[in-house]
């Protein structure tokens, strides 16, 4: 029987560069969970505990949220993204 090894995301986003491409992949999926899974993968590769110092926010509080099963406020997500150094940007959207 072949056994699977887990997969942590956080441990493959070492660069801010590798943490953008990740991001943006993701939020073309138009899927919240996704998208919030894939903050609580950027803060736990940045280090959860002072994320969610920097975001005012208890750090089992931050894990719970961004689990991808959590429903934080938007505020909360904007001073998570805040706290990791990311930004949103608006552009008209292309329709095929």
């Amino acid at each position: 029987m072949v056994e699977l090894q887990d997969f942590d995301m956080a441990e493959h986003l070492r660069s801010e560069e590798e943490i953008q491409l990740y991001l943006n992949e993701v939020l073309k999926e138009d899927d919240v969970d996704l998208i919030l899974s894939a903050l609580g993968d950027i803060a736990k590769a940045r280090n959860m505990s002072q994320i969610a110092r920097e975001a005012g926010v208890s750090r089992e509080g931050l894990y719970k949220a961004f689990s991808g099963k959590g429903n934080p406020t938007f505020s909360t997500v904007l001073k998570v993204m805040r706290a990791l150094n990311l930004t949103f940007e608006v552009k008209q959207a292309v329709h095929a």
